[in-house]
């Protein structure tokens, strides 16, 4: 199953040049980074990264995480994946800039 992590450009160019994501500030707080089904990450978006441009969408197949990515109850009861150590840049399977309109939403047309 495919999950979704929506971050800044910058802090995808910075994971490129270490080789690691490690995640938003808001990840290293709690202590997993934060990812969302595809069925979640349009709603992920609105709430949390609405009005926010130069984002991007990184696509990380959730079963070849292993162990250490838990799906815990989140968002109105909802299970939500989180993983519980950095994120390897090859386990990335794709990264694409996310748009956004100019009402603040994101477009996700051709993305999922």
């Amino acid at each position: 199953m495919m999950i979704f992590k929506i971050c800044a450009r910058t802090a995808w160019e910075q994971a490129k040049q270490a080789g690691v994501y490690t995640g938003a500030p808001i990840d290293l707080a709690d202590g997993f980074i934060h990812f969302s089904s595809a069925d979640q990450v349009r709603e992920t978006a609105a709430k949390h990264f609405a009005f926010q441009d130069d984002q991007w969408l990184l696509a990380v197949d959730g079963e070849a995480l292993g162990e250490r990515l838990v799906w815990e109850v989140s968002r109105g009861g909802a299970l939500f994946p989180h993983l519980y150590r950095p994120l390897a840049l090859d386990e990335v399977v794709w990264a694409k800039p996310l748009p956004m309109r100019a009402d603040g939403t994101h477009d996700f047309a051709g993305l999922l």
